[in-house]
């Protein structure tokens, strides 16, 4: 059976670019595909956007190790992440620690690093531009 493939589509507000250099620096994603809105090859819908947001992410794809996430500025309106987080599993403490580190620079932890019943090294966190972490060494017995 072919299930589809689900990823996750986030929504910045006009913050798009700022995101992407954030995840480049705190989790080494790259950038694999971008297109503003002044190169979209059919112009945006009469009001959907201002003039003023051409230069603005109207779509963007970004590789986290193997995994791809699409992101964009959206349509001028802020970005609200609610009822969902992102997970990422890494192979030790040390990678644990450094990740959430450079996560939580601006943001606000919601759940400090600490051992669990299911992870050795487990934290909660919204970063700066609200979108929820959850990292943790997983694969180990607690």
């Amino acid at each position: 059976m072919n299930l589809p493939l689900i990823q996750p589509y986030l929504f910045f507000g006009g913050r798009c670019e700022e995101a992407l250099d954030f995840y480049g620096k705190a989790l080494g994603a790259k950038v694999e595909m971008l297109m503003r809105f002044k190169d979209s090859p059919e112009p945006p819908q009469p009001g959907m956007v201002s003039a003023d947001w051409n230069e603005k992410v109207m779509h963007a794809s970004f590789r986290i190790g193997d995994n791809i996430v699409m992101a964009s500025d959206g349509c001028e309106g802020g970005g609200k992440f609610d009822g969902f987080s992102l997970s990422i599993s890494v192979a030790d403490e040390s990678e644990a620690r450094r990740v959430f580190t450079a996560l939580s620079e601006g943001g606000e932890v919601t759940m400090p690093l600490a051992k669990t019943f299911w992870s050795p090294c487990f934290g909660m966190l919204a970063d700066r531009f609200g979108i929820g972490w959850m990292i943790g060494v997983h694969g180990e017995t607690a």
